[in-house]
């Protein structure tokens, strides 16, 4: 006859994660047994083999439960006989169907132990950013500092959210805690946005602003925000001025931009181009075989200026804000002839070529009517071709069907050049002398 009897199975999991072996229990009442070798004796067990139907899991309280390789051993009591409950164990078999039905049942209790939110990840703390002054003015040397708290070992990673307005990032100084940067103002006003992430916080960001310089402290015409300052910005300027000049005059007429077509445009050429930013994707467009390894000038890049493109001064007087904004009256052009140059965009030196630098200009007037200008541009030694030898740089400009052409003499053949009106020297009239940037100013 079958026997009503209670069922308890140890189970134990073993975890190749963890390594840790958790218990639990499956109860199973008025379950059905048969019994294929019946007891021979009241008091004693004998070791059988059965099939038993298994109902629920009850994990351990507070326990993981992973389900791994497990053994099962079962025992059983009859009710009617007051055996003395059996404390040993016997070794039990499952079937192979009811080994699958006791992994299923181990598997769904494992998924309502994750659903009821044993496993816990913890939230990124927020970030403590802050940043001072946050007021700066545009002038491309001015700077602000960021204070990042962050506790992380690794430093923080510090970027722009939209418009950078020309400002740069130094690299990021400190210690855990105590990590900090500072940013340099570009020449353009307005607001700039940064983006502060760190390792195990959440991602912070901060605002500042950069207000106009609006400065003319030479009262020349040129606002300060397009003045180099800095030495280095200056030779930048120079190197680039000069040698993007003198490499037209080795390029075959047909290469070169258009525009060229007269002194003042080659100038106007050089001066535009020394003041971008001189990249890869500057150097595919730019049209020329090699690249000099100068430093670019980093106050600012052309045109990313309060001014966009419009580089040259065209008008008499000191600068002023409303200049930017006068559409009616235009202070400042991309065009510029070579008297508008000679007037509003550079100053005396000198009329003593001794006194030239690279990248100065040399200007001379011609009383034709009306008078006529003409520039040309003070190499020094050759920057492209260097043999000792200091060079001036010029485009003869167009003569009737003539298109004229680009000439590189020598200082000392232009010293004895057969019309007189053309050599630099203080006693020819027509020099007007030694000119340099107000840029440079």
């Amino acid at each position: 006859m079958p026997h009503n009897v209670d069922v308890y199975l140890e189970m134990s999991t073993e975890s190749t994660n963890t390594g840790r072996i958790q218990r639990g229990r499956i109860a199973h009442s008025e379950s059905r047994i048969s019994r294929t070798n019946p007891i021979s004796r009241p008091g004693h067990a004998r070791q059988t083999q059965h099939s038993v139907s298994l109902v629920r899991i009850f994990p351990a309280p507070g326990n993981w439960l992973r389900l791994g390789s497990f053994q099962a051993k079962i025992g059983f009591r009859r009710p009617e006989n007051r055996l003395k409950p059996i404390t040993q164990y016997n070794r039990f078999t499952l079937s192979p169907s009811h080994r699958k039905s006791a992994i299923a049942v181990a598997l769904s209790s494992l998924a309502v132990l994750v659903c009821l939110g044993l496993t816990k990840t913890e939230k990124p703390l927020p970030l403590p950013v802050t940043i001072a002054p946050n007021r700066i003015t545009a002038d491309g040397y001015e700077a602000t500092t960021v204070f990042v708290k962050s506790r992380s070992p690794e430093r923080p990673s510090i970027s722009f959210q939209g418009n950078s307005r020309g400002a740069t990032i130094e690299a990021t100084q400190g210690s855990p805690g105590d990590w900090r940067a500072r940013i340099h103002a570009g020449i353009l006003p307005g607001s700039i946005q940064l983006r502060i992430e760190s390792p195990g916080y959440q991602a912070a960001s901060v605002e500042f602003t950069t207000v106009l310089d609006a400065r003319d402290s030479a009262g020349d015409g040129t606002p300060d925000f397009l003045r180099l300052d800095d030495a280095r910005d200056q030779q930048a300027f120079r190197s680039w001025f000069v040698w993007l000049a003198e490499a037209q005059y080795f390029q075959p007429p047909a290469a070169r931009p258009p525009e060229i077509d007269d002194c003042a445009a080659l100038i106007r050429f050089a001066y535009r181009e020394a003041l971008r930013a001189h990249d890869s994707a500057w150097a595919n467009s730019a049209g020329l075989p090699e690249f000099p390894a100068f430093d670019s000038e980093s106050k600012y890049r052309y045109p990313f200026t309060p001014l966009g493109a419009a580089l040259f001064r065209v008008a008499s007087g000191p600068f002023r804000e409303d200049d930017l904004n006068n559409l009616k009256e235009a202070r400042f052009l991309q065009f510029a002839d070579a008297q508008t140059l000679r007037r509003f965009n550079t100053h005396l030196v000198s009329r003593d070529l001794a006194r030239a630098r690279p990248g100065d200009l040399l200007f001379f007037r011609r009383d034709t009517n009306p008078p006529t200008f003409h520039g040309m541009i003070y190499v020094g030694e050759s920057k492209v071709k260097p043999d000792g030898h200091r060079y001036l740089l010029y485009h003869t400009g167009p003569t009737g069907s003539d298109p004229g052409e680009i000439r590189r003499p020598t200082v000392d053949e232009m010293m004895r050049f057969p019309q007189p009106e053309w050599r630099p020297i203080a006693a020819n009239p027509a020099f007007l002398g030694v000119m340099r940037w107000n840029i440079l100013r």
